[in-house]
């Protein structure tokens, strides 16, 4: 079946665009992860939904296909971290390797998914390869303290195809909020979010609670989900939808952080990450702060139903 009937339904403009419902959401993108359709009617679907934006319904429609097609890792006794990782470094070091690292020392089982998609950006998996943590290529039981980071075409190749159109068109589509929401564990896992600009964050946050996830969401650093170090933000948490705000934003902006580099190489961010977790640096207040509440919401995850092994929604 062609997406065309779709499209003139999303692809009317600004003002006549009219939204999909959430089953036929899950059918378009799901006939696009199949690879049923062409690529103009991809460049189609791209611009008419960067135009339009995704709805609620929508979103969980798009997720709802994913899930169903994504490889899954297995449950674990205790909740999986997902930490999804696709912006890298612009301005400041990427951290996101330094809090899988951290979560991992507190003896949870962490898995950072991600690929390329500014060309210049240092990537959190180009770090973590030259700390000595080699990528996966496929879905395994991850076990208690492992860190282990996959590239998004693993999970599904199609999905990183998708991202990847960007380069082309030079606009973002679904599938970059899709990625940031995605959970290829079981239904105890922990999805960490994060949003650059405040009206995202009520897109997120709806979609949590309408899919029943866990997780933690906050403003994040340059589009990763690490915390700004030299901030204090707003922390809302999740428990299988049951929205918790874990912390009000405080105000101010610190103008310095004992140790972290100005140079934000692979190679200087490697070596400062091994430095904190060496105890040779201090870690972050922002970043133990984040690490704190992931492993609170984990924990009231793992209370509430220990033996829970079903796979997400």
């Amino acid at each position: 079946m062609a997406i065309s009937h779709y499209l003139k339904e999303i692809g009317r403009g600004a003002r006549g665009a009219k939204a999909v419902d959430r089953a036929q959401a899950a059918d378009l993108f799901g006939q696009i992860l199949d690879g049923q359709v062409t690529d103009l009617e991809i460049g189609a679907f791209c611009i008419a939904m960067r135009i339009k934006g995704e709805t609620l319904e929508e979103m969980s429609g798009f997720l709802d296909a994913t899930h169903a097609r994504i490889a899954r890792f297995p449950a674990t006794d205790r909740p999986l971290i997902v930490l999804p990782s696709y912006n890298g470094a612009r301005k400041l070091p990427v951290l996101t390797p330094l809090l899988a690292l951290l979560l991992a020392r507190e003896g949870l089982p962490v898995l950072l998914h991600g690929m390329r998609t500014e060309a210049r950006r240092v990537l959190a998996s180009d770090v973590l390869m030259a700390m000595g943590i080699a990528p996966i290529t496929a879905a395994h039981a991850l076990a208690n303290g492992e860190v282990a980071h996959i590239e998004t075409r693993h999970l599904h190749p199609r999905l990183a195809q998708l991202l990847a159109a960007r380069e082309v068109i030079g606009l973002r589509n679904p599938a970059h909020s899709v990625v940031k929401l995605i959970n290829p564990g079981a239904s105890n896992a922990l999805v960490i979010s994060s949003y650059t600009h405040p009206e995202y964050f009520e897109t997120l946050s709806e979609t949590y609670s309408a899919l029943g996830m866990s997780g933690v969401l906050s403003r994040g650093l340059e589009g990763e989900v690490a915390a700004d170090p030299r901030r204090s933000p707003r922390y809302d948490g999740f428990v299988r939808g049951t929205h918790l705000v874990l912390q009000e934003q405080s105000p101010g902006t610190a103008g310095e952080v004992p140790g972290l580099p100005t140079e934000i190489d692979v190679a200087t961010t490697a070596r400062y990450t091994q430095q904190v977790l060496d105890g040779q640096l201090p870690v972050p207040a922002a970043i133990a702060q984040q690490v704190q509440y992931i492993v609170q919401i984990a924990q009231r995850v793992r209370e509430e139903d220990p033996t829970s092994c079903a796979t997400a929604q």
